[in-house]
C-alpha cells in the first residue's frame, strides 16, 4: 500500500515519546510498504539527509515543515476569539496545509494516519481532497490529561491559573477530540485505559476503537554502552507538563525522606528543554540535570533504579518500557504505569504515596538482588512492546 504518515516533529533522531513511537511505526509499515512522511521540523531538528538517512532509507518521500511559532498575545487572543482547544491551533500552519493538498493532489494514498490529536486539525483537509482511508492515532487521551492537570494544580493555590486554563481547554478538548474521532475511519488508543476514557466520549461511535500499544526496538537497549552511574534516574521531556509536575513532586515530597536515610543518594534527570520552574533544582546536593542529550541508553545502564512519579497523564509511557528493556528495577505510581498489565513486585514497584515511593525505591538501593529480579522480570515482560510484534497490528487495521 501507499501510505501518507503526518507527524507533529520528525521521529528521528527516535529519542523520546512520540518520535520514538512514530519511527517504529514507520520502521516496521516500510517493510511491506510505501511510505511517505509529511512532517513539522522543530528548531533543533535538521531534514539534512546525511543526518537523517536512517529515515530517508525508509521513506520513499520526506517533506517538512518548520513549526510555526506562537507568541503568547497570540495565544492568549486564539484562547478568546476560538472554541478550539489550544492543542487545535499549536500546529495550525498554511504551509502544511498546503504542503499535504499538494501531496493528496499528485497521489493516490491507500492510507494517510494522522499521528497525534496536535495534527487533527487537517483532517477535514484530508477528507475534502481524498477518499483515502483515514485512521487517527490518538497517543493520549487528551481530554482526561487535561482534567487531570485541573484536579492537580486545583490543589496548589499558586497553580490556579494554570488550573483555569485546564478547565476551559477540558470542555473545548472534549468537542474537538470526539469530531476527531467521528471523522476518522479508524481509531487508535495506545492502552486499553486510554480507548475506555475515548468510548466514554463517544458511546454511540460504529468502529470500535483499536488499541495498538507504544512500541520501541527493545532489542537495542540490551547491546553494550559504557554506562554513566547514578542511584535514580528520570528521563523525558522536560517542558512537558506531566514531567515537570512529576520531577517538582518527588523533589518536594520524597528526595528529602530518601537523602534523610542516605545522604550520598544522587539522582539524575536526563531530558530536552528544562522548564523554568525546574530551575530551582539544579542546586540540590546529588541532583544533575543534563538538558539534551545524544542517547538515553549510558544513563539507563548506569543507573540502579528508574523513577516514575507520575501524578498526571495519559496514554502510555514510553520511557516505562525503554527502562524495562534495559533491565532497570523501577518504581512507579499507578498514573506512571498505566495501560500496562504490570504486577507490583514482578515487574516493578507501585507506590502511591510519597512515603511508599520512598521506601521503595531505599528498599531497591539497600538490595541488589531485588534491583536483578526486577530488571529480569521486566525484560521478558516487555518483549510484546517491540516493533515486530507490535507494528502488525496497524496492518490487521489497514486491511
Amino acid at each position: 500500500m501507499k501510505i501518507l504518515i503526518l507527524t507533529p516533529q520528525l521521529p528521528y533522531p527516535p529519542q523520546q515519546g512520540t518520535s520514538l513511537r512514530n519511527f517504529h511505526i514507520i520502521r516496521g509499515l516500510a517493510e511491506r510498504h510505501e511510505i511517505t512522511l509529511l512532517s513539522f521540523l522543530e528548531e533543533n531538528q535538521t531534514a539534512e539527509p546525511q543526518a537523517i538517512a536512517s529515515l530517508r532509507a525508509l521513506c520513499q518521500r520526506i517533506e517538512t515543515v518548520a513549526v510555526p511559532g506562537r507568541s503568547l498575545a497570540v495565544r492568549l487572543w486564539q484562547l478568546v476569539s476560538s472554541r478550539l482547544p489550544d492543542m487545535a491551533h499549536r500546529l495550525h500552519s498554511p504551509p502544511f496545509a498546503l504542503a499535504l493538498r499538494r501531496l493528496l493532489a499528485e497521489n493516490h494514498f491507500d492510507v494517510v494516519q494522522v499521528e497525534g490529536i496536535e495534527l487533527a486539525r487537517y483532517m477535514d483537509a484530508i477528507r475534502i481532497a481524498s477518499k483515502t482511508r483515514l485512521v487517527f492515532d490518538d497517543h493520549n487521551a487528551e481530554t482526561e490529561l487535561q482534567r487531570r492537570n485541573f484536579l492537580t494544580d486545583l490543589n496548589q493555590p499558586r497553580r490556579w491559573p494554570a488550573a483555569a486554563y485546564s478547565w476551559v481547554q477540558v470542555r473545548r478538548l472534549r468537542r474537538f477530540e470526539r469530531w476527531a474521532c467521528v471523522t476518522a475511519d479508524a481509531v487508535v488508543a495506545v492502552s486499553e485505559t486510554d480507548r475506555d476514557h475515548l468510548q466514554s466520549l463517544l458511546p454511540n461511535l460504529q468502529s470500535p476503537i483499536s488499541v495498538i500499544p507504544n512500541c520501541i526496538d527493545t532489542q537495542t537497549y540490551q547491546q553494550p554502552v559504557t554506562p554513566l552511574s547514578f542511584d535514580l534516574l528520570f528521563s523525558g521531556k522536560m517542558d512537558y507538563r506531566p514531567n515537570v509536575d512529576a520531577v517538582l513532586w518527588f523533589a518536594d515530597e520524597v528526595w528529602p525522606l530518601i537523602c534523610r536515610r542516605r545522604p550520598s543518594t544522587t539522582w539524575v534527570i536526563v531530558g530536552q528543554k528544562p522548564h523554568e520552574r525546574l530551575d530551582r533544582l539544579r542546586g540540590l546536593p546529588g541532583v544533575t540535570m543534563t538538558g539534551w542529550v545524544e542517547s538515553i541508553r549510558p544513563y539507563l545502564a548506569g543507573a540502579q533504579v528508574v523513577i516514575m512519579p507520575f501524578r498526571i497523564g495519559s496514554g502510555t509511557r514510553l520511557k516505562l518500557i525503554e527502562a524495562m528493556a534495559a533491565g532497570r528495577a523501577i518504581v512507579s505510581t499507578p498514573v506512571g504505569a498505566e495501560g500496562f498489565l504490570v504486577r507490583h513486585g514482578d515487574h516493578l514497584l507501585l507506590a502511591k504515596t510519597a512515603e511508599e515511593m520512598a521506601a521503595a525505591v531505599l528498599q531497591l538501593l539497600d538490595r541488589p538482588e531485588k534491583q536483578k529480579h526486577l530488571g529480569k522480570m521486566a525484560q521478558e515482560f516487555v518483549q510484546q512492546y517491540d516493533w515486530r510484534y507490535v507494528v502488525p497490528k496497524f496492518e490487521e487495521l489497514y486491511s
